[in-house]
């Protein structure tokens, strides 16, 4: 049997989603055995009602046999022999022959069956009255009674016909019958002889006596009792199927459930009460007749009938009490534990909607970051941590609460300690951590912010540093008066940096160490860098100017470049020296710095002096080869098989190289570019990135386009042949040019990205990809991929000979091609200022950059190396 709503599988049970705890099963079975005790006390007192009312030997009650009865053919009067045995009348009935046997049957064992064990063990006296009758009515009635009559006989006392006729018969007709009756016989011949065996005071007045009866007042007192016994065991019968119940009803794991079946057993306990209260007034009542019935006279003793009459009720009403006592105290726990368990619904169910909302709070608080790349972002982060603090802290002042009122519950003893007692230190264990959490992400945030800010003090300071050098003009340093006032701005700077206290971003990283991650940790070091540099910048710049405040005999004025001088009109005073004017034009554009390298290594000053100016992506491809003449290299003599292998090996390269660039155009596509579109992200998109989506990222759909669905496949079908790979290229010549327009609109891209690249969408795309890269790096993929072709090409022909020979060359000589007309017009769109059409001077030869310095020789040699500082760059188309 299960009870409480949980089977007997052992502590800790799931059960409908409800944890069931040891102490929570204690009480289950504490529950059961009181159910059961209720059981056992209901069921001894129907077993009382009907041991008082001798159902084992009275199947019968007076409501069954009423009609018999009311014949009066034989009664109980409540007469009683000297020994106590009780007496049962036959008096005079014209219609006894008449009566059926089972009706006589049914009243003589009824009637038998009412006396107590005590008294029918002793045995019954009957009275048969037939003095107005015959012998054969007095024959026919022995002869019933000894046949059908249930109890123990001891005496049968015959008033016999009065008639002489009819006496004589009866004497003889007893005397011929004697054996057959086999009962004690006692023939009388008048009241007198019966009142020496029976006293008067124990017969009724129709036999002489003095004993007061009322046979309809016996009728209704016998079925007045016998209802209330009824009563009685029908109210214990309806707790015993309350009980019965109770023990095979489940508790539900809801409060609505609950709810309901406290408010069901609550009703059937109220019906249960009121049928109880409606049996005690009844039995009161009757009791009450009774004993106002055998106090209407003072000299009126009761008769052993009417005593056991008086005593049954009694007993009935104290079952009718032991069963309200036995369900009252069965209740009052019951109903406590239905309300303890509606609490511990309720407790649940509130920790459930409790415990949701913190642990959606510590994700949030989890999901938010404690770094920040700027002061800005770090800024955010802590308008972000003190808004969720601000929007936990109603549930975290529920969340305490609710704990509390779970340590109330445990104080009040309730059944489920060891389930509340977790949750209530779950619940504080929670607040404990959102608030831990919270305080060490404001403080890292805090340390954080004063980091950044020490780091924007000092590149701010370095910055302006920058512009205060470059603002210095060489010209007006070369007087004295000049390099004095430039000296003091730059000492009046260097002041500066002790009033910014700049040094005292050292003193917070190593301060905030621990806490700090390891991109703050590297700017830190990095702004430091820079400050160092920038300070010895100025140390440098500081001792030229000194120098050059040395009152000087001859101002010489050198020669410097203006932006808006036309290439047209060089200066006619001082002709320039190029350097590097023989060579092609067209070579790698970082020869034009290694040969001022070359000049400013035979001078150390020289070339500290050497200024390198942001130039626009350039593509670096040797044409040494492709001036003039084949571009085939002669292979060694390597056996067949082994330049197949080589060749193979360098197309599986190109195929694995072309797929991997294949991948990462398409996570630019769906990781950035797509993205710009979703509208989850729509609030992170910068707004200097409005309607300059095309402009980042140029034709980069069109080249991816191009290499996933064509060129990827096409050189896929090569891998077998690597030696067709240059017919490949050669097909796809004209889809190569596109490259030349997305190199073109780099220049155009790198500002948006400067612009714009820092931003939280760009962060927030970087982090879904997973890149260690952030896009810029990716945006330039495709012009480092232009350039792998030619060289994959060039190898390719190293070990080629024979078939695609031919193809291989035409093939890398287009690549070249493409390279140097996307070079070409990279620079070409990088001209501004000139006064004419361009389009005009017809297709771009050859172009190139080179510095030019000013020579001086009759000059100082401190303004020699002043010129020196600063060489003027040109570039030649």
């Amino acid at each position: 049997m299960t009870t409480g709503g949980v089977a007997a599988e052992g502590p800790g049970v799931e059960k409908s989603g409800c944890y069931t705890h040891p102490e929570m099963l204690c009480w289950l079975r504490e529950d059961e055995m009181s159910v059961q005790e209720l059981l056992q006390r209901v069921e001894c007192v129907i077993a009382h009602v009907d041991e008082i009312m001798q159902q084992d030997i009275r199947p019968l009650l007076a409501v069954d046999i009423i009609e018999q009865l009311h014949r009066q053919f034989a009664l109980l009067s409540g007469g009683r022999g000297e020994d106590g045995a009780p007496i049962i009348t036959f008096p005079e009935y014209s219609g006894f022959s008449e009566v059926p046997e089972e009706d006589f049957l049914n009243v003589v064992t009824y009637l038998t069956s009412i006396p107590s064990l005590d008294a029918a063990s002793i045995g019954f006296i009957i009275i048969i009255d037939r003095r107005k009758d015959k012998w054969s009515s007095v024959k026919a009635s022995l002869s019933r009674i000894a046949r059908a009559f249930p109890g123990n006989l001891q005496l049968v006392l015959v008033l016999r016909p009065s008639r002489l006729l009819q006496r004589a018969m009866a004497d003889i007709g007893l005397k011929l019958h004697k054996d057959d009756f086999k009962m004690k016989i006692v023939m009388l011949n008048s009241l007198s002889d019966l009142h020496s065996y029976v006293d008067k005071s124990q017969l009724t007045r129709d036999f002489g006596g003095i004993l007061e009866y009322s046979h309809s007042q016996w009728i209704h007192h016998r079925t007045a009792i016998e209802n209330f016994a009824l009563t009685v065991k029908s109210t214990a019968q309806m707790l015993q199927r309350f009980g019965a119940q109770l023990a095979e009803t489940e508790l539900p794991n809801d409060v609505q459930g609950t709810k309901d079946l406290l408010t069901v057993h609550t009703d059937k306990h109220n019906n249960l009460k009121d049928e109880l209260k409606l049996a005690l007034r009844q039995g009161n009542t009757l009791f009450t007749c009774i004993k106002d019935q055998a106090a209407k006279s003072e000299n009126h003793v009761l008769s052993p009938d009417e005593m056991e009459n008086q005593t049954t009720v009694e007993r009935l009403l104290a079952q009718l009490d032991e069963t309200e006592n036995a369900f009252e105290q069965f209740w009052c726990k019951h109903h406590l534990k239905l309300e303890q368990c509606l609490q511990l619904r309720h407790f649940e169910q509130d920790f459930r909607e409790v415990k949701v909302c913190l642990d959606s709070l510590l994700d949030g608080l989890n999901s938010l970051s404690d770094t920040g790349d700027c002061v800005a972002r770090v800024e955010h982060l802590l308008k972000e941590l003190k808004a969720l603090e601000k929007k936990g802290q109603p549930t975290v002042e529920k969340a305490q609460l609710h704990a509390s009122h779970g340590d109330q519950l445990i104080q009040s003893n309730h059944y489920a300690v060891d389930s509340i007692r977790p949750k209530c230190v779950e619940l504080r264990r929670v607040c404990d951590d959102f608030s831990n959490e919270a305080k060490k992400k404001f403080d890292v945030l805090s340390k954080s912010l004063q980091i950044h800010m020490g780091i924007d003090k000092v590149n701010q300071w370095c910055e302006s540093g920058i512009y205060l050098l470059a603002s210095q003009a060489v010209d007006k340093c070369q007087s004295q008066e000049g390099a004095e006032s430039a000296l003091t701005d730059i000492e009046h700077f260097l002041d500066s940096a002790e009033k910014n206290q700049l040094t005292e971003l050292r003193n917070l990283h190593n301060q905030f160490e621990v806490v700090l991650s390891e991109d703050i940790k590297g700017g830190v070091l990095k702004a430091l860098k820079r400050l160092e540099d920038v300070q010895e910048m100025f140390e440098k710049r500081s001792v030229s100017l000194k120098r050059l405040s040395a009152k000087q005999t001859r101002p010489i004025q050198p020669v410097a470049p203006r932006p808006e001088s036309s290439p047209k009109r060089p200066s006619q005073k001082t002709p320039p020296r190029t350097t590097g004017s023989h060579q092609p034009l067209t070579r790698r554009p970082s020869d034009n710095l290694n040969s001022a390298k070359q000049q400013a290594e035979a001078d150390p000053n020289k070339k500290k002096n050497i200024r390198r100016t942001k130039e626009a992506i350039t593509i670096e491809v040797m044409h040494g080869e492709s001036q003039g003449g084949s571009t085939l290299v002669p292979v060694s003599n390597e056996s067949e098989e082994s330049l197949s292998n080589r060749r193979r090996h360098i197309m599986t390269e190109l195929i694995e190289s072309e797929r991997i660039y294949v991948e990462e155009l398409q996570s630019i596509m769906e990781g950035y570019f797509a993205e710009l579109n979703n509208s989850e992200l729509s609030h992170l998109i910068p707004p200097t990135l409005e309607n300059k989506k095309d402009v980042l990222f140029g034709n980069l759909p069109e080249i991816y386009e191009f290499h996933n669905k064509t060129f990827l496949v096409e050189l896929e079908n090569c891998a077998e042949k690597p030696e067709l790979v240059g017919i490949c290229f050669l097909k796809r010549k004209e889809e190569l040019q596109v490259y030349e327009k997305y190199c073109q609109n780099k220049p155009r891209s790198e500002v948006v990205w400067r612009q714009c690249g820092d931003s939280f969408f760009f962060q927030e795309c970087q982090k879904k990809l997973d890149h260690k890269l952030s896009l810029d790096a990716y945006l330039l993929k495709p012009v480092q991929r232009i350039t792998k072709y030619q060289l994959m090409l060039k190898e390719m022909l190293k070990c080629s000979k024979g078939e695609g020979m031919v193809e291989l060359e035409e093939a890398l000589a287009t690549m070249l091609d493409i390279i140097k007309s996307v070079n070409d017009s990279m620079h070409q769109i990088a001209i501004t200022g000139f006064e004419g059409n361009l389009s005009e001077l017809g297709k771009l030869l050859m172009q190139g950059s080179f510095n030019v310095w000013t020579d001086h020789k009759k000059v100082h040699s401190k303004v020699k190396d002043l010129a020196r500082f600063k060489p003027m760059q040109r570039h030649l188309f």
